[in-house]
């Protein structure tokens, strides 16, 4: 009986499905985590969406700034980007109900027997873990319930961009938001860089990698994440690891064990 990690999918059916069997999956007695991010930029968007969602509580999952894309275009507060390959899930018969098992996911989930907390992008220096637990059900309470919509209007923003827990409404739920899907840079009080994309040397003057900050979390929580491909899954920083290698773009798709910290990977040269 073991746990997985995986980064991010994005689509990529084929590779997970030579992952599962590189680490030899149980479905009756392993359990997956997947780190968000699940659709988008693959060409087999449909099939993984359908598989995740069929685990049912042998998967946890949370949501990446890619799924929340994907409601957002299904409720008409966005459009198909340049490169999105969504298509085929906006046309698929089950749409309606793989929408709903969507925004029935959480942004974060903590295991405290493993001591392993997961969102997409990570945990700002500035929070403990209670704080992005209950942060993170601020914004799963809105996309459970008929904000929804109002919800996927105003989500998209780079502001505000400093935490506080003075911020209310909307402009709280976007910053609560960026925090656990698109962080990537921060400042020592968490202030975000949601410009810059590229690896840690890329950091602008005063901003660093949010796990290279001094954190709140307590020191054996181990942090797992996806979401930064340029990191390569490597952040040289004890208890913080980065499983998004870059499958979609021809790198590997990884899974980390959390019974003993051991990695896996399936190449995912999808030429």
């Amino acid at each position: 009986m073991s746990t997985y990690v995986i980064g991010d999918l994005q689509g990529c059916f084929t590779p997970l499905l030579k992952l599962l069997e590189q680490i030899q999956y149980d479905p009756d007695a392993d359990s997956l985590w997947f780190a968000g991010d699940l659709i988008n930029r693959g060409t087999e968007c449909l099939q993984t969406l359908r598989f995740v969602s069929s685990l049912g509580a042998k998967a946890k999952v949370v949501l990446g700034n890619h799924d929340l894309h994907l409601l957002a275009v299904a409720h008409g507060f966005a459009t198909l980007k340049r490169g999105d390959t969504l298509l085929n899930i906006l046309q698929a018969s089950d749409r309606d109900e793989l929408m709903e098992w969507l925004r029935q996911q959480p942004l974060c989930h903590y295991d405290p027997d493993f001591k392993v907390i997961m969102t997409h992008a990570g945990v700002p220096p500035c929070w403990d873990i209670e704080q992005t637990l209950r942060l993170s059900r601020e914004v799963e309470s809105v996309l459970r319930s008929d904000q929804l919509e109002e919800f996927l209007q105003v989500m998209y923003g780079n502001k505000p961009d400093t935490w506080s827990e003075d911020l209310t409404g909307m402009d709280r739920l976007r910053a609560i938001t960026n925090y656990l899907t698109r962080m990537r840079f921060c400042r020592a009080d968490s202030k975000l860089d949601l410009k810059s994309k590229e690896g840690p040397a890329t950091a602008r003057k005063g901003y660093a990698p949010w796990f290279l900050q001094p954190s709140k979390l307590p020191q054996e929580t181990r942090v797992v994440f996806g979401h930064w491909a340029a990191l390569e899954g490597i952040t040289n920083t004890p208890n913080i690891y980065a499983l998004d290698t870059g499958c979609v773009w021809g790198g590997a798709l990884t899974a980390l064990r959390l019974d003993d910290n051991q990695r896996f990977s399936t190449p995912c040269n999808l030429a």
